[in-house]
């Protein structure tokens, strides 16, 4: 039987950046998925790096602002290896209105404040006298940067098997040895859960991830918006070739992932109150996604109670953002290297069955 050195459970763009990451520094990979490379929560995304939100846990920071810088490079190194131009926009985010005590904010400074009137940086918008501030942020669409993923890591020998879910994680032993699916097995010494919202169906080790869905759409209305807008109730992303985003919900509906009419009607509403222009704007796409969450919000990251089995999971709202930073720090807790940060607070050992 063919063995690999590191099988990685979930081709998301977490499981997809820790497999390229290995194979930098030698390791055979597999990656085995259960449905199509990169479509679950990852395609379903937004896309903002916003590293430095209200709604970022304060344990979280560190790495999150770490992985925002680390985006550049990691998006030149997709592009160069898979040949897929990814839209990684720069003009930053108004947000609208000002979260609270945001000069308590790390990285608060007086360049959070708008640098030109707010009539004058999106003329669009209904009101140019609300209060907002401007925010260094960029955004990323999550599509292209998922199909570069999935070329780049075979373009790097990475194995992936896609169509075939993991049914449980194999032990010899008493550590891990492989993984089993619906039609067959794997054989590897290191198997890593990045199954996001369905980390926690695995056997023997149950994670405490739960699905959370985010609805959103898609309009074609190119010009009209250049900074992504984030309000507590919308937020609008523009890309580059013209498409606005428009989310996101946050809901408990299982693995549920229909959108729901009455909801998209209610975040175009939305969107339109707040930007008159894209009331005839062409509706493109609606569509729903899965978020791995867990009960304090915080990913799952580190080795578990059995030798030789991982998790990489439950990355809530900022599995895009933080991909590079967890693909970094995995890579080097697997190969047993020595991590740059602290990954006691995020360890599965919090969770009594992990």
């Amino acid at each position: 039987m063919k063995t690999w050195d590191v099988i990685v459970i979930g081709a998301g763009i977490i499981g997809l950046s820790l497999a390229i990451e290995l194979r930098k520094h030698g390791p055979g990979v597999l990656v085995v998925e259960r449905g199509e490379p990169g479509r679950e929560a990852s395609h379903a995304a937004a896309g903002m790096l916003a590293d430095c939100t209200v709604e970022t846990p304060a344990i979280l920071q560190p790495l999150a602002t770490a992985s925002a810088g680390m985006y550049p490079e990691f998006v030149h190194e997709l592009q160069d290896e898979s040949g897929i131009h990814i839209d990684l926009r720069d003009e930053g985010t108004i947000a609208i209105p000002p979260p609270q005590h945001v000069d308590n904010r790390p990285g608060f400074s007086t360049a959070s404040l708008l640098p030109a009137p707010l009539s004058e940086m999106e003329p669009a918008l209904s009101d140019p006298n609300q209060p907002a501030i401007y925010l260094k942020e960029r955004s990323v669409d999550p599509r292209a940067l998922l199909a570069a993923a999935v070329k780049a890591a075979k373009h790097r020998g990475v194995d992936i098997s896609s169509g075939s879910s993991v049914t449980n994680v194999l032990i010899t032993d008493g550590r891990a040895a492989g993984v089993a699916t619906d039609k067959t097995s794997y054989a590897s010494p290191v198997v890593v859960n990045c199954a996001g919202a369905w980390a926690g169906q695995l056997p023997p080790l149950r994670f405490p991830t739960r699905p959370v869905k985010g609805q959103m759409l898609a309009v074609a209305a190119k010009g009209v918006l250049r900074h992504v807008i984030r309000l507590p109730e919308v937020y609008l992303v523009p890309r580059s070739d013209g498409r606005i985003l428009i989310g996101s919900t946050l809901e408990d509906a299982g693995y549920d992932k229909r959108p729901v009419p009455a909801t998209i009607q209610r975040m175009h509403k939305d969107a339109v109150d707040l930007i008159p222009a894209l009331h005839n704007a062409r509706v493109l796409e609606d569509w729903a996604g899965l978020r791995p969450g867990t009960p304090d919000d915080l990913p799952i990251l580190g080795s578990t109670s059995m030798p030789g089995y991982f998790a990489a999971t439950g990355h809530y709202r900022d599995g895009i953002l933080l991909a590079p930073i967890t693909a970094h720090l995995m890579a080097t807790l697997i190969l047993g290297g020595k991590l740059d940060y602290d990954l006691a607070p995020f360890s599965p050992g919090r969770f009594a069955k992990a």
